[in-house]
């Protein structure tokens, strides 16, 4: 049909009224129930600023090469120590057993080790192993295959121990090891080879004359290079020196832990009772291991004082359970 004049007229008026007006829908897309509003005339951009003239790169500081923790342990015969609240105030985590290399083969040791060891357990402790005499018989010097058989009997019973010294003070007098560097060697790598997975001690040696000669005869067996050697270092400890120490150090490669040290309350005649003495000598053994790099671990000997009747006597609490000077000075030493 053909559009009338007045037709022709309202499209006209319509297409004006959308040229000017549009609608308000097509906003954005993003925008859902907001009201559209009219915005405010836009203010000029300030003209960019001239970029920045870039700085030359700072060095920085090299750091300082970071001594690693020493681990304080407490070498201790008797079980009764990991229930004591003084001993879990320190929050000591490691402890040191000697036990017969013929442990196992023993109803009497067996009993001894399971309490000792279930204790340390339970406390969180972790347990380390040194073998020494039989206590029924001290003098015998087991041989190679007798070493073995009794160390595989006592590694199948506990098999959570994974920290050994194959012999405690190989080179003194009173151990059958003293005069047989090459058969202490020889267990030193029968326990290496039996537990691939354990963490071995070499060593294990008194700080007294003739150590280095010992330990030089006795490295010439060993199976490899070990890793990690033991140190009794009483003497240094306690006479207050350093060359116990510096002449394993410069005997041997690896690392030292200080298996066994501390503060002598009393040993014959040559340390008459001294408490404070014994406190300055944990103080000393402390600091000792903490400025030689190479000292990864030390174990204070022992927790549990002796009778007075008794020759020697280390404890850092007393016979009759009262705290020595040595305790307060080994909680001191841990903050240090």
């Amino acid at each position: 049909m053909k559009p009338t004049a007045l037709t022709c007229l309202i499209a006209v008026l319509a297409s004006l009224l959308l040229a000017c007006g549009g609608s308000d829908n097509d906003d954005s897309a993003g925008d859902t129930g907001s009201t559209a509003t009219t915005a405010p005339p836009a203010t000029p951009a300030p003209a960019p600023a001239a970029p920045a003239k870039p700085k030359p790169p700072v060095a920085a500081a090299p750091a300082k090469p970071k001594r690693g923790s020493l681990i304080v342990g407490i070498g201790e015969q008797n079980s009764p120590m990991f229930a004591d609240r003084r001993f879990r105030a320190l929050g000591i985590t490691h402890a040191r057993l000697v036990a017969p290399y013929d442990t196992v083969a023993r109803r009497g040791e067996r009993d001894l080790a399971d309490v000792w060891l279930s204790a340390a357990k339970a406390a969180g402790a972790e347990p380390f192993i040194t073998f020494g005499h039989s206590r029924a018989k001290p003098a015998k010097l087991p041989s190679i295959a007798e070493f073995r058989a009794a160390f595989d009997a006592f590694h199948k019973r506990y098999p959570e121990v994974k920290t050994y010294a194959p012999w405690n003070e190989i080179n003194h007098a009173s151990q059958p090891t003293a005069r047989a560097p090459q058969r202490a060697a020889e267990y030193y790598n029968v326990v290496k080879a039996r537990c691939p997975d354990c963490t071995v001690l070499a060593g294990d040696v008194l700080d007294q004359a003739g150590m280095t000669g010992y330990v030089k005869r006795y490295r010439r067996h060993l199976d490899g290079e070990p890793a990690i050697w033991g140190l009794h270092n009483y003497a240094d400890s306690n006479r207050f020196r350093t060359s116990g120490l510096r002449d394993l150090m410069r005997t041997v490669k690896g690392d030292i832990w200080l298996t066994e040290t501390g503060g002598i309350v009393k040993f014959g005649r040559n340390f008459p009772r001294d408490e404070q003495r014994a406190a300055r000598s944990v103080t000393f053994a402390l600091k000792l291991a903490r400025d030689n790099r190479r000292v990864k671990r030390v174990y204070l000997y022992n927790w549990t004082g002796a009778k007075p009747t008794d020759r020697f006597d280390s404890g850092l609490i007393g016979f009759d359970g009262t705290a020595r000077p040595g305790y307060d000075a080994l909680r001191a030493g841990l903050k240090g």
